[in-house]
């Protein structure tokens, strides 16, 4: 990790945009992704290769792949949920995709009409093709602080979907608070319960704000040793599933935190404060971030 301390991994233009109801314009996602590199983002998540009936937002995603000006040092990872999404994504040229899996048996099964081991058992020729074609596979585990489905979700559960994924050859896992549900203190027991299973370096948080606890369950994680943080510029984004979700952690505030704690990120903050300001207005939305609303520049 030459140059930074912490790797921010930008989820805004594929986690942020799939729930937007309106279209956004394929041009827009494309300078989203060119400014959020300019800014100094080292990976960003582009686009995601779903079915466009279940996600019309990312129905451009080999558009938005190919109008991309592809920086070498740079990852641009796409979310792929099958094989047939994987074929679509190579077909433009991909070579980093996300793959998710639920630590919810509950949420698995109204999410995807599948179970945890049904849903692993679809990834693995997903995977065995990734291998093959030399293409690096980020591995998600949803729900690892609860569930709007069955409430808690036991760490024994996230532990062994984390585990799995990581034994089918993920590079990186990201553990996510899919509704914004967790505190610090269970943060860093699930993040501690999976780091003793998974090497720290190969693990990634990933908090939604709902109950306004995404900073401190950032932080928790980061003073264990996480050093792969997600985020999302402006806040965009939000789950479907819980109501009053106010989508994921702003990257700007990410940034604010990991400066002030003297790591370094090798991110403008000025520029992506103006990334996420441009695209609070493109949206027509209020910006998300409290940085974004109230940073003037360095003092």
């Amino acid at each position: 990790m030459s140059g930074y301390d912490v790797r921010l991994v930008e989820v805004g233009p594929r986690d942020g945009l799939q729930n937007e109801a309106t279209a956004v314009p394929t041009a827009v996602k494309i300078e989203l992704i060119q400014r959020l590199v300019a800014a100094g983002h080292r990976t960003v998540e582009a686009t995601s290769f779903v079915s466009p009936k279940w996600v019309p937002q990312m129905a451009d995603a080999a558009e938005v792949y190919r109008g991309l000006a592809r920086q070498h040092g740079i990852a641009y990872p796409v979310l792929v949920p099958n094989l047939q999404g994987y074929e679509r994504a190579r077909a433009v040229g991909v070579t980093e995709i996300a793959m998710f899996a639920a630590a919810s048996e509950a949420f698995s099964q109204r999410n995807i009409n599948a179970s945890i081991e049904e849903s692993l058992q679809r990834f693995q020729p997903v995977l065995e093709r990734a291998r093959a074609d030399g293409v690096r596979v980020r591995g998600y585990v949803s729900t690892v602080l609860g569930c709007p489905y069955q409430g808690e979700v036991p760490l024994a559960d996230v532990v062994r979907v984390a585990q799995r994924l990581y034994e089918l050859g993920c590079y990186e896992i990201s553990l996510g608070d899919t509704i914004g549900v967790g505190t610090a203190g269970r943060a860093r027991a699930m993040l501690r319960a999976v780091a003793a299973e998974i090497p720290m370096d190969a693990l990634a948080v990933h908090f939604h704000d709902t109950y306004g606890q995404a900073l401190a369950n950032t932080l928790a994680c980061v003073e264990l040793g996480v050093r792969v943080v997600d985020a999302s510029v402006a806040g965009l984004g939000g789950c479907p599933y819980a109501a009053g979700a106010s989508g994921n952690v702003a990257s700007e505030d990410v940034v604010y935190l990991l400066h002030g704690l003297g790591l370094r990120t090798g991110i403008d903050l000025a520029a992506l404060v103006d990334t996420g300001r441009w695209i609070s207005e493109r949206l027509q939305r209020s910006n998300g971030s409290k940085v974004g609303r109230a940073f003037k520049g360095p003092a």
